[in-house]
């Protein structure tokens, strides 16, 4: 078992973060079946490029480094909040010291892809670092960066769903709602199917990234990152077509039309017009339309939160959502 010992302090300084590197190197993980698998349309979307890539790129040194159980800190610098994007962690790639890289290279580039010749020569070479971030870099606009405005979307809004559940029940159910192996007892987060001993947090308190590609829960406990779980975003399941663990909408589709139906079983959380546009591939017409419809109907109401509006279900837009499951 894993557990965090946790002060007062340590909730204090908790905070959310998103990291568009982390993501990338869980997508690469899943593309070379080291992670967690692919949805079958999004791989056979992706595969073709990715392999035109491992052929006509470094990104195969890249992968080297990676394996099921993680990757080199350098390809996934600890992001920094929720604004943080490719080109900041493309920065803090490629100023990565040539020392630094090569005792990971050390620990990490131990498997049979590592022997590879042409990869051993990347990894052994004087600019491997910038050839890596160079890679990385392709990869992230050929297999990620179209689809990243709505994954985004989707970890941004199980942000705001996580801080209105801090601001109801507390810290204590935010974080036992993120995974059922988590529960706080004691003082502390006990994650029971991790092995790791006792961590104290010692006042730093702990960074929470929501990613639509891990599996379950992913944990950092060594520097340079901060002490961090990443867990998997709310609204990943209605991303991959998982219909069985999301609210069935046929009754409600029957009742106020396909696309309408969607934005209310979405509506799980309060979320803007943006926002929802995103994380559904809708335009934002299209939504503010729809959005005003179910308004006028009841079953949404609208309220101000700092420079957004966020829509949220009234109890009769819940009671639709709940008996069409």
């Amino acid at each position: 078992m894993l557990r965090f010992e946790v002060s007062v302090e340590d909730l204090l300084r908790s905070r959310f973060a998103l990291s568009p590197a982390l993501d990338l190197c869980l997508l690469l993980r899943s593309l070379i079946a080291q992670g967690r698998p692919l949805p079958r349309a999004w791989a056979t979307r992706l595969m073709p490029a990715f392999e035109r890539l491992r052929r006509d790129t470094e990104l195969n040194a890249a992968l080297a480094l990676q394996t099921p159980q993680g990757g080199p800190n350098f390809v996934a610098p600890p992001p920094r909040g929720l604004n943080q994007t490719w080109a900041d962690d493309l920065a803090m790639i490629r100023a990565t010291p040539l020392e630094a890289a090569r005792r990971e290279f050390a620990t990490i580039a131990t498997g049979p892809s590592a022997r590879d010749p042409h990869v051993r020569a990347v990894l052994d070479s004087p600019d491997a670092v910038s050839r890596i971030a160079e890679a990385m870099d392709q990869a992230w606009h050929e297999l990620l960066a179209a689809d990243w405005p709505q994954l985004r979307a989707i970890c941004e809004r199980d942000v705001v769903h996580r801080v209105g559940v801090i601001g109801e029940h507390g810290w204590a159910a935010t974080i036992e709602s993120l995974h059922p192996g988590i529960a706080w007892h004691a003082g502390g987060i006990e994650i029971d199917f991790f092995r790791g001993g006792t961590v104290r947090l010692t006042g730093d308190g702990l960074l929470l990234i929501p990613s639509v590609f891990v599996g379950h829960i992913a944990a950092h406990l060594e520097d340079p990152w901060p002490r961090t779980l990443v867990y998997r975003a709310r609204g990943t399941a209605a991303l991959w077509g998982e219909q069985e663990t999301v609210p069935r909408p046929d009754a409600l589709t029957a009742l106020v039309g396909r696309a309408r139906a969607r934005l209310l079983v979405a509506l799980d959380a309060p979320a803007s017009t943006s926002h929802l546009a995103r994380s559904l591939a809708m335009t934002p017409g299209a939504v503010g339309d729809h959005l005003a419809i179910l308004r006028d109907a009841g079953l949404l109401v609208r309220a101000r939160s700092g420079r957004s509006v966020l829509y949220r279900r009234t109890p009769l837009g819940e009671a639709l959502v709940a008996g069409s499951g």
